[in-house]
């Protein structure tokens, strides 16, 4: 840029070149100066001569304060409510948490005593303070928010832990667990024996109950009746099918109540003792199958006692 000074006293002129450079120095000190001046005024007016202004100045600087502190309010209850709101969650959130371990405590069949959800910890110790460190709201915030992620991570890990031990309480069910009879003892158990009618080594495939004609017979385990008649070898016999290749047979009863298709719980009555078959006198033949291969039925019912 070229400048040219043109006076009434000088028979001359004179001309300066600035660069690039020296014109963007230039603006930058006459912006510093204006802003400065006008700072410097702005505090003038405020610091030294508040009873210097007039009305109308007085006035538009109480509204333009009046309009802070009324955005700085609002700003201050919007975020009250909606830490509010948070909390208000969170609380909801414990209180289906502690729903939820009162469930799980029963299932796993501790006592209510030992755990009380709905009283808070047992606290205490000695006293030890230290310089209280100041939270901002954004600070707050993030611990809230920080918090929620936890307690929905808590309640979805115990959900899923809920749902395990259920399914676990199931199949329990499902597997033969308690005695057929409530009266009787065993005339002869699992394995290898001499058979009683043709005096030859022979595998006996279950265990045997004596009991009186009549006595009840009751499902081991839940189930679906899978077969409920007449057998040459096992004489009225009934047969529930469990799930998962695990069958229980019933068998020279003198008397079913049950029909095929039928889905029966465990401890149902489901026939009475009798002397039908292949059979020297009363008794119950109790059996338990998996995948066709007879298991000694003892196993099922000791590991369910323990």
């Amino acid at each position: 840029m070229n400048i040219i000074l043109v006076s009434n006293r000088l028979a001359k002129t004179r001309s300066f070149t600035l660069s690039g450079l020296q014109i963007v120095l230039l603006l930058m000190m006459l912006s510093g100066l204006m802003l400065g001046a006008a700072l410097a005024m702005q505090y003038a007016l405020v610091r030294f001569a508040p009873e210097g202004l007039s009305d109308e100045i007085r006035t538009l600087l109480s509204e333009v304060q009046n309009d802070e502190q009324q955005k700085q309010k609002f700003y201050l209850h919007s975020s009250l409510d909606a830490m509010a709101v948070r909390v208000g969650q969170m609380q909801a959130q414990v209180q289906r948490l502690d729903a939820l371990g009162v469930r799980l405590a029963k299932l796993t069949g501790m006592k209510p005593e030992e755990f009380q959800f709905s009283q808070p910890p047992a606290q205490g110790g000695p006293l030890v303070t230290y310089p209280a460190q100041k939270m901002s709201g954004n600070d707050l915030d993030q611990q809230l928010e920080r918090l929620s992620h936890v307690l929905s991570d808590r309640s979805d890990k115990l959900l899923a832990l809920e749902t395990m031990l259920l399914q676990n309480q199931l199949s329990r069910k499902l597997l033969p667990s308690i005695p057929p009879v409530h009266l009787g003892f065993y005339s002869s158990n699992f394995g290898w024996r001499i058979d009683p009618f043709t005096g030859a080594n022979a595998m006996h495939e279950g265990v045997d109950f004596v009991a009186d004609v009549g006595t009840p017979i009751y499902a081991s385990a839940g189930g679906v009746v899978a077969y409920a008649s007449y057998h040459p070898q096992y004489g009225n016999m009934v047969e529930i099918d469990h799930g998962n290749d695990i069958v229980t047979r019933y068998g020279h009863t003198s008397k079913m109540l049950v029909q095929v298709g039928q889905v029966v719980r465990r401890g149902e009555k489901i026939a009475e003792v009798g002397n039908t078959g292949r059979s020297t006198g009363n008794h119950l033949h109790f059996e338990v199958r998996y995948k066709g291969i007879a298991q000694n039925p003892v196993r099922f019912l000791e590991k369910a006692a323990s």
